[in-house]
C-alpha cells in the first residue's frame, strides 16, 4: 500500500518541480504570512493534507471504503498552484523597481520550465465539438433521446465514459466500474471481437436496454431481425439497434 501511495504521488508530480515550488512557498507562507483566515487556507490546509495522503492508515482505511484507483483525487484537495502564485506575488510585492521586475520574470520562467506542455500527452486531443466528447456520442444520444423519460442503452467500451458527460437523459447498465477490474458478463459479450446475439440478447433485455450501439465492423453471430433487434441508425461508425421487446413508453 505504501509504496503504492508514492508511485501515485510521483506520477501526480510530474518533473518534480512543481512541488518543490510549493513545499517552499509553504514555507515561506507559515513564517511570513500573518492574516489567520490565509494561514488556514494556504497553509495549515495544505500541510493537513499532505500529513493526511501520507498517513499508511489514512491511506489504507480510504483504499479499503472508496477504492484505490482515485486515491490520486486527494492530490486534487492541495492548492499547488495557488499556493505558489499567492506566494510569489508577496514576495513580488516586497521588491521594488528591478528587482521586482527580474522576480517576476524569474518565477513566470521557472514555472514554465518546470512543467511539460499538456497538448504533448498522447491522451489529449483536439477537441471535436464544445461538449469535449467524441462526435459520434453526441450524434448517437441525439438519435436515441426521448424528450420526457430516460432510455437504457449500452455502448462500446471507448464510448461509456462520454456518454453521461454528454447527457443524463441516457442510462447505461454499466459504466466506468468495468475500467477498474470488476467482472461484467454484459461488458465481456459486448466487447468481443464477435458478437454472439445468443449470449448478447439474454443480458440486454435483462437491463432492459431499448437500445444497443454496436462498432460497424463487428462481426455478428446470428440475425437482429430473428431477435427483433431493428437499425435504428448508423453514424460515425456505429449501428443503433432498437430492441422492439423492450418497450419505449413516449410522453
Amino acid at each position: 500500500m505504501w509504496t503504492d501511495v508514492i508511485r501515485i504521488f510521483q506520477r501526480y508530480m510530474g518533473t518534480g518541480f512543481v512541488m518543490i515550488w510549493f513545499v517552499a512557498a509553504l514555507i515561506y507562507l507559515l513564517v511570513n504570512e500573518k492574516q489567520k483566515s490565509k494561514r488556514i487556507v494556504l497553509v495549515y490546509m495544505p500541510i493537513i493534507m499532505l500529513a493526511l495522503y501520507f498517513n499508511p492508515l489514512f491511506a489504507s482505511v480510504f483504499c479499503k471504503i472508496v477504492g484505490s484507483e482515485i486515491y490520486f483525487r486527494i492530490c486534487w484537495l492541495m492548492p499547488v498552484i495557488v499556493v505558489i502564485a499567492y506566494a510569489a506575488v508577496c514576495i513580488c510585492s516586497r521588491l521594488k523597481g528591478k528587482k521586482q521586475f527580474l522576480f517576476a520574470a524569474a518565477a513566470m520562467a521557472l514555472i514554465a520550465l518546470s512543467g511539460r506542455l499538456v497538448y504533448s500527452n498522447p491522451l489529449y486531443s483536439r477537441a471535436e465539438n464544445i461538449y469535449h466528447v467524441p462526435d459520434s456520442v453526441v450524434h448517437i444520444c441525439d438519435a436515441i433521446i426521448v424528450p420526457g423519460r430516460e432510455v437504457m442503452a449500452v455502448f462500446p467500451s471507448e464510448l461509456l465514459l462520454y456518454v453521461r458527460q454528454y447527457s443524463p437523459m441516457v442510462c447505461m447498465p454499466y459504466g466506468r466500474e468495468i475500467f477498474m477490474g470488476y467482472n461484467n458478463e454484459f461488458c465481456d459479450a459486448m466487447e468481443r471481437e464477435t458478437i454472439d446475439l445468443e449470449e448478447l440478447v439474454p443480458l440486454a433485455r435483462e437491463k432492459q436496454c431499448h437500445y444497443i450501439v454496436l462498432r460497424e465492423d463487428k462481426e455478428i453471430l446470428g440475425n437482429p431481425r430473428d431477435f427483433r433487434w431493428e437499425i435504428f441508425g448508423q453514424t460515425d461508425g456505429y449501428v443503433i439497434y432498437r430492441d422492439a421487446n423492450v418497450p419505449l413508453v413516449i410522453p
